[in-house]
């Protein structure tokens, strides 16, 4: 099929229910099949996972949701990054799934606009350490879920966004279960039937957008036990529907409001076990929703490249894709006056202001005296937008800016493929000093080369040793 063309739907009862082909994949799937190029980037993305974590445990939300999961909890044999304490299974997959994302600095794929590491790392990771199994099986599980995730997230076409889902929170539920019910031993009908009991639970809501909500923080670990959950349940005998992604009141049929034009169906199925996902999946450079990437690149060119200043700036225009315009610019009157560090990670008017005040923008312009400083936020005043007749919207997420100063000059500049995608990417070294300046918010450079060895080397770890070290504080 033609790249760009949408899969009609398949007609129900004369073609393989595709919850059944991709059973039939993962059943079949093994670690040897795992290419050696995408077993280094997995464990890179690991990596910048694990070192996001132990930034998250610096902050607030991270206590706190930890302090409602032990208050319904009783006991626990699982691990948790960065904590002594223990968790029961599924509470443990939402508590380290919400210290990979609740920082918004996790992976990202880009057609698929989610972020795969938050749920198949997590789910993984409490699998193999309750199985007792060693760190080619953990691997093993995290690129099956991620090839899945990506792929429910593909077959929607940024649908999900336009209809209020947040793809995370959605697809990461058919992916770990299935990654759990091949650890577990499921057959074909049974990795189906887990699929479907998924297909009822999975829903993630965006109205955090609107008010600054913490919702979006555990959307991946939420999916995570979600998924165990499901592929238990099959295992246990549960029967549950074989057309959930295409049936009359499939995922995509509920949660794009049947609007078909989003939906390609092949995109499921599209290139498993020989086009790996994995490793094009882009790690961020900044601690912020990803299409204000390219954006805050955009500024901080104009600011270091061309010596403007913010008190040089008469008005700010800048370009974004028509997809990004309700997650990062609007509605304006939020946006220009960001509540919390995690509304300023969806607000591009912050996120630029804040670029030319600081010239960078990484979790310290996200504390409190940043949000609050008059300066930047009538800078904020002065940006607007436009949508970016160049995008390379899905494939990239472009952006760019025009900055128009008070002695009437003007400076433009633009990137149609966001730093850390594409070719783009982030270095193996860009990846590794990432993660050890976020472990290091933490902990001791000596400590924090221990663990990122340890991550480096998982596959010849066993899984209760790896997280042993990962517990460290």
């Amino acid at each position: 099929m033609p790249v760009g063309a949408l899969a009609t739907e398949p007609e129900r009862g004369s073609a393989e229910p595709i919850a059944r082909k991709l059973a039939e994949f993962a059943c079949a799937f093994r670690y040897e099949d795992i290419p050696e190029v995408v077993r280094e980037r997995a464990k890179l993305l690991i990596l910048d996972a694990v070192g996001i974590a132990y930034a998250s445990t610096h902050y607030d939300f991270a206590s706190k949701i930890l302090a409602g999961l032990q208050e319904v909890s009783e006991g626990g044999t699982s691990s948790v990054i960065g904590c002594a304490a223990k968790l029961p299974l599924r509470d443990a997959v939402i508590m380290n799934g919400a210290l990979v994302h609740g920082l918004d600095y996790d992976d990202t794929h880009m057609t698929s606009v989610v972020h795969p590491t938050a749920s198949s790392f997590t789910t993984a990771l409490g699998m193999t350490e309750r199985l007792d199994l060693d760190g080619k099986a953990l691997l093993s599980t995290y690129v099956l879920a991620m090839e899945n995730v990506i792929r429910v997230g593909m077959a929607a076409n940024g649908g999900l966004h336009k209809f209020g889902f947040h793809p995370t929170g959605v697809c990461g539920h058919f992916s770990t279960a299935l990654a759990v019910g091949r650890l577990l031993g499921l057959d074909v009908d049974q990795l189906s039937m887990a699929q479907g009991f998924a297909g009822s639970t999975a829903a993630a809501s965006m109205e955090f957008v609107e008010e600054g909500g913490w919702n979006k923080r555990i959307h991946g670990g939420w999916a995570g036990a979600a998924g165990i959950t499901a592929a238990y349940m099959a295992k246990n005998g549960f029967v549950g529907p074989t057309n959930t992604y295409e049936g009359r009141f499939g995922l995509y049929k509920t949660h794009l409001h049947g609007d078909e034009k989003y939906v390609d169906y092949d995109a499921l199925t599209r290139g498993l076990g020989e086009v790996w996902e994995t490793a094009v999946t882009a790690v961020k450079p900044f601690p912020t929703c990803h299409f204000t990437h390219a954006i805050a690149d955009s500024a901080l060119a104009v600011h270091h490249n061309h010596g403007v200043g913010p008190d040089d700036i008469e008005r700010i225009r800048v370009q974004i894709p028509e997809i990004a315009v309700n997650l990062i610019a609007e509605p304006l009157v939020k946006k220009l006056k960001p509540v919390s560090d995690y509304d300023a990670k969806f607000s591009v008017q912050f996120m630029v202001a804040a670029c030319f005040y600081r010239g960078k923008f990484g979790l310290t312009e996200l504390e409190e005296d940043i949000l609050r400083d008059p300066d930047v936020l009538n800078l904020a005043a002065k940006v607007d937008y436009e949508l970016d007749s160049k995008t390379g919207y899905p494939d990239y997420y472009s952006g760019g800016i025009l900055v128009t100063t008070k002695d009437g000059n003007e400076y433009v500049h633009h990137e149609r493929v966001n730093r850390g995608a594409g070719d783009r990417a982030l270095t193996a070294s860009e990846i590794e000093a990432k993660y050890m300046d976020n472990a290091m918010l933490i902990m001791k450079r000596d400590k924090a080369e221990v663990i990122r060895d340890a991550v480096l080397s998982l596959d010849q770890m066993i899984v209760s040793d790896f997280a042993s070290i990962l517990m460290a504080q």
